[in-house]
């Protein structure tokens, strides 16, 4: 809880093993889940923000550790990476109009 409280979201629905945060902006929600089933996970979560080098400065301020510093993609999208402290990979990135418009885009 206190790692995600620290990424900027605010605790709304706690109990033993279930946790449910809420965007200071917006309105979406998020939610993590404890099982003691070990459920090896090949997952990335991602996290858009509208400014990734002050989000990963102000994170990192509040002690939050990266595996990797913000780097622009050869996908179009500026991104740095960190992990949770149960080693899920959390992506916060930067696309601007790439994330729903990329070059490639199906249409």
């Amino acid at each position: 809880i206190e790692f995600y409280e620290r990424l900027g979201m605010r605790l709304i629905v706690k109990d033993e093993h279930y946790a449910r945060f809420e965007f200071l902006k917006g309105n979406s929600t998020f939610s993590v889940h404890y099982t003691s089933e070990k459920k090896p996970s090949n997952t990335v979560i991602y996290f858009e923000v509208s400014d990734l080098v002050k989000t990963v400065s102000d994170l990192k301020e509040k002690g939050v550790k990266f595996t990797q510093n913000p780097k622009e993609e050869a996908w179009l999208w500026c991104e740095s990476r960190l992990q949770d402290p149960s080693g899920n990979e959390i992506c916060i990135y930067a696309a601007g109009e790439n994330r729903r418009n990329p070059p490639w885009r199906v249409t």
